[in-house]
């Protein structure tokens, strides 16, 4: 038996959430061909973007611990508001 493309969709939808994500990406997996060489040289080409980007001055850098409490305080909002709800 050989289902079409839309018959295959339809018959999926009856499945729970998250074996339809499992068979998903299993079958992005099947057509998917990462060139790890590509990667690699568009991540270098970035990260020396970046470091020039500093080294220029054109980046405003901002000290770990200014990051680190931003995150937190975020994380704060978003756990004060998921409570008040």
């Amino acid at each position: 038996m050989t289902l079409s493309a839309s018959e295959f969709y339809e018959a999926s939808l009856s499945l729970p959430p998250s074996v339809r994500k499992d068979i998903a990406l299993r079958l992005l997996e099947s057509v998917e061909v990462v060139d790890d060489a590509a990667v690699e040289e568009a991540w270098t080409a970035e990260i020396l973007s970046r470091i020039d980007g500093i080294r220029r001055g054109d980046v405003q850098r901002v000290p770990h611990e200014e990051v680190g409490a931003g995150l937190a305080e975020r994380r704060a909002a978003r756990l004060a508001a998921r409570q008040q709800s």
